[in-house]
């Protein structure tokens, strides 16, 4: 009852237990301690003495985003990073030129120094797949492929949380690298982190249209990127496609799932993301012809 005498001191006079002598008339909604001005911690209800704040953090669950991925300080960590692997891997194959960047693009087979190389001859070529999404060698090509990631990646990095959204990303571009090696042929190449790029268009359409958001400016983006796709000589369209697929596909997995089995639901979605990789690889290896 307000105004109730508490270990015989009257409320109007009560002292802060931390600070004895510091008049306190707020009390903790958790342990009902009296707190002084100073140790008063705003809640969502009331006010909260700095025992039971530190307490609650140590019990309580973190924050997460809400498809489930931390919410974390600093802005768009892994992007940052992407882009700082792209321009490193850039800066060295400019100036290390071919004899760094062949063993890293996309090839489905053929000779190099006197060896058989590419995707076609086993599993020990198969990190092609995965070195050929960080690797330029021209500059315009960097730039707008850098350039995109650092407009399409924040806000996908933010909905999904950063573990999710490397994982899309990395998935993303190893099915455009597959769907590309599926159509290689002897000496055929590809490079460059388009596929993924895709894969992250691909992901903001299912984010935005999941909210109810409006679809028009991402589907005229993702218009004039296909008619670049194939209107441009020289462009590894399948990769393009093949990333947009499997993008678009694992972020519905991700933002689909029952709440109470999201994370299981994630899980097997980028399970199921490898094992058509891994499929679409052997099914290229068996039809790879003879070279």
């Amino acid at each position: 009852m307000d105004g109730a005498p508490q270990d015989g001191v009257p409320a109007t006079q009560q002292t802060c237990y931390r600070h004895p002598g510091r008049e306190a008339n707020v009390r903790c909604t958790r342990c009902e301690r009296p707190v002084c001005p100073e140790c008063m911690v705003s809640a969502s209800v009331g006010f909260q003495c700095p025992e039971c704040v530190s307490a609650g953090s140590a019990g309580g669950r973190e924050p997460r985003t809400r498809y489930g991925g931390r919410v974390v300080s600093g802005t768009a960590a892994v992007t940052k990073s992407l882009i700082a692997v792209n321009l490193v891997v850039y800066l060295l194959a400019h100036f290390l030129s071919d004899k760094f960047v062949i063993p890293l693009q996309l090839v489905g087979g053929g000779y190099y120094e006197g060896h058989k190389v590419g995707v076609a001859e086993g599993p020990d070529q198969w990190y092609r797949l995965v070195t050929a999404i960080f690797t330029h060698q021209s500059l315009p090509h960097l730039a707008l492929n850098m350039l995109s990631l650092w407009w399409i990646g924040p806000p996908v990095e933010a909905a999904l949380g950063r573990i999710r959204f490397l994982a899309l990303y990395v998935l993303a571009g190893l099915g455009g690298s597959a769907l590309s090696f599926v159509f290689m042929g002897p000496g055929d190449a590809s490079l460059g982190a388009s596929g993924a790029i895709f894969g992250l268009l691909g992901a903001i359409g299912v984010l935005v249209k999941r909210v109810g958001g409006d679809m028009r400016p991402i589907a005229t983006i993702l218009v004039l990127n296909l008619v670049f796709t194939f209107a441009w000589a020289g462009i590894d369209w399948r990769a393009h496609i093949g990333g947009l697929v499997f993008g678009a596909a694992i972020a519905f997995g991700m933002t689909h799932g029952p709440r109470e089995r999201r994370t299981q639901t994630q899980v097997v979605t980028c399970a199921l993301a490898v094992a058509a990789i891994v499929a679409m690889v052997c099914i290229g290896v068996a039809d790879f012809p003879a070279f």
